[in-house]
């Protein structure tokens, strides 16, 4: 077993891992480990067909090469990704939720937004309106725009599937509150923090990553030391 845990960051919808490159210098400079993943579901084309048991797959092979213990940090959609993971993956020590979704089964990004579900789910969603709005808020206007230019489809796919697993009930977790959220509404995630093992707050919009990555850092750097380690 390494001395302290890896930090595995998992993107958000419209998103690939660069997001979470100034989260890694802070974690980094501090001496903790970090590495990313990009999901099928999330890209300039991504497979028309790729959902949510797509990514929870990817996301379970990645883990499952890993040397223990991880700290699984799913950002927004990816949410539903790490609840979708299979039971007995053993280098999982902690799960993070960061304004994100944190469904029980039966559930999927539409029906937690009351969102219709179309008849074709093989296609792809274009990046969300006002991105800059929404997701940025608070980000400094050259890492915003850089950020805008960064956003890619995403496969309808896997914001239709429904959960048929909650990873939650077997792992420990943190439910990370953004407090000034302008895109994923705060009173869901008051919900969803309520099933979580323990609640942290950050005053931020819906990317902390980008706009605040060291208070972030810290704060899971925190949970991590706070937590029990029986990963491998």
């Amino acid at each position: 077993m390494r001395d302290r845990p890896t930090f595995l960051l998992v993107h958000g919808g419209y998103h690939r891992s660069t997001c979470w490159s100034l989260l890694q210098e802070e974690l980094t400079a501090r001496g903790w480990p970090s590495e990313t993943v990009d999901m099928p579901s999330a890209g300039a084309q991504p497979p028309p067909n790729a959902g949510l048991y797509d990514d929870a797959e990817i996301l379970a092979g990645r883990l499952r090469c890993m040397e223990g213990p991880v700290i699984v940090v799913a950002h927004s959609h990816s949410g539903l990704t790490i609840t979708q993971l299979p039971a007995g993956i053993r280098q999982v020590a902690h799960l993070v939720y960061l304004a994100a979704f944190m469904p029980t089964e039966g559930e999927s990004a539409a029906s937690c937004f009351g969102v219709p579900v179309p008849e074709d789910v093989s296609g792809l969603a274009p990046p969300i309106a006002q991105p800059r709005t929404r997701l940025y808020a608070d980000v400094p206007a050259k890492g915003a725009e850089l950020a805008v230019s960064r956003l890619v489809h995403q496969s309808l796919r896997s914001c239709t599937e429904t959960t048929t697993r909650a990873a939650w009930r077997d792992v420990s977790s943190t439910y990370v509150i953004c407090e000034q959220d302008q895109n994923f509404p705060v009173q869901l995630q008051e919900k969803y923090a309520a099933q979580a093992t323990k609640t942290e707050r950050l005053p931020t919009s819906h990317s902390p990553f980008l706009s605040k990555p060291q208070a972030l850092a810290e704060l899971l750097i925190r949970a991590a030391l706070t937590i029990r380690i029986d990963a491998a």
